[in-house]
């Protein structure tokens, strides 16, 4: 049920590189997108990646292909996945042949820029598996004359931190795409910060607007990586606080709700299920992947409510089960079915009050959406 899908400063001009020598032949991005899905819907990186060099050779910008092109069809790839049109095996496919295609279009030529700016260490979140995000960012940024150290997917803090005492850049830029990693996001700001590296944050994972990313104490925060490149080239991030630990943001932790709520999510989720089966019996004829997958989104269920504790924020967790809903309801599965687990883990969780509340918050919120959807239909 996880969500499958951002981001010395004397520098030249923070645009991206001109597509001056652009041919009046080459086709238009929306041409490029219509012709690189079709190539990735069937699985043929050799076609992708010549697509792509061609429209290099003719003249366009390696940036806008890297973010108008490339980043718009996996963002296609994730849509259609919670759609239900695509399946888990075409939605990795798609994603390992857009990752190479990165690959393919830094190496061009046209796309090599010396660095003429500072140093940028770009790295997801520990627990974060939805790298092609950084990829992009630390891409665009080599193409605007950063000396990038990209890290990859799940940067554990400590192994992030000893790279920034080698290193000495002048930022980290950390991507986080699902909120169940915030709260290894803020251990990891708070680590660099305390080492004097400022830190800018993207990614769906720090909510609309960069909520979260304010909340746990971001230097910055960007929308998507454009505006990260062009964050960072407007002048060094304002350096972090000395001092400064993640506890003095986050107050309403003292009530250990998050952290109880956390450690108990295999008991929590052992117990609900076997309440599930004794609610409804039919549950007892679920083939092994049908038990998989019901444990699978209970799972999720706690971790997303874990990280609204930890956040203090009931809207986080409202907007997760609206996702699921709709991810449920494309697979033909009522979405109605999540509101006896909310139930049963109120039950389970009925001495913490912060807990219950964002519980109920949000089966309030899922039964509205539910009866507007049933009153359409009518």
């Amino acid at each position: 049920m996880a969500p499958a899908t951002a981001p010395s400063t004397t520098a030249p001009s923070t645009a991206a590189p001109s597509a001056a020598t652009h041919s009046a032949s080459a086709p238009t991005s929306k041409q490029l997108r219509a012709q690189v899905w079709e190539s990735v819907m069937a699985f043929d990186e050799a076609a992708t990646v010549a697509a792509l060099l061609r429209a290099l050779d003719d003249g366009t910008n390696a940036e806008d292909l890297l973010l108008d092109v490339i980043a718009a069809v996996q963002g296609r790839v994730g849509r259609e996945w919670a759609a239900n049109r695509i399946t888990v095996a075409q939605e990795h496919a798609a994603t390992a042949i857009n990752d190479r295609a990165v690959a393919a279009v830094a190496l061009h030529p046209s796309a090599r820029t010396e660095p003429t700016r500072g140093r940028v260490t770009v790295a997801c979140v520990d627990g974060e598996w939805h790298a092609l995000p950084a990829r992009l960012l630390a891409e665009v940024l080599r193409v605007r004359g950063w000396r990038v150290d990209y890290l990859g997917a799940q940067v554990p803090a400590p192994h992030l931190v000893a790279h920034l005492h080698r290193t000495g850049p002048d930022a980290v830029a950390l991507s986080g795409s699902l909120a169940t990693r915030l709260p290894a996001a803020h251990a990891t700001i708070t680590a660099c910060q305390a080492v004097g590296t400022p830190v800018i944050v993207g990614g769906a994972a720090f909510g609309p607007e960069g909520r979260y990313a304010r909340l746990l104490g971001a230097d910055a925060w960007a929308p998507d990586a454009r505006a990260a490149a062009e964050a960072l080239a407007r002048g060094p991030l304002p350096r972090p606080r000395p001092g400064h630990q993640a506890v003095d943001d986050l107050p309403h932790l003292d009530d250990q709700e998050y952290t109880l709520v956390a450690r108990s999510r295999p008991r929590l989720v052992r117990a609900v299920f076997h309440q599930l089966e004794n609610a409804y019996p039919a549950m007892r004829a679920y083939t092994e992947a049908q038990r998989e997958r019901t444990a699978e989104d209970l799972s999720h269920i706690v971790e997303f409510l874990a990280a609204a504790l930890y956040t203090g924020d009931e809207e986080l967790f409202r907007g997760f089960l609206l996702w699921t809903a709709g991810v449920l309801d494309a697979r033909g599965v009522p979405a109605a079915s999540l509101l006896p687990a909310l139930e049963l883990l109120e039950r389970e969780l009925q001495d913490f009050p912060r807990t219950t509340a964002t519980l109920r918050a949000g089966a309030a919120g899922l039964t509205r959406t539910l009866l507007t959807a049933a009153g359409t239909a009518e």
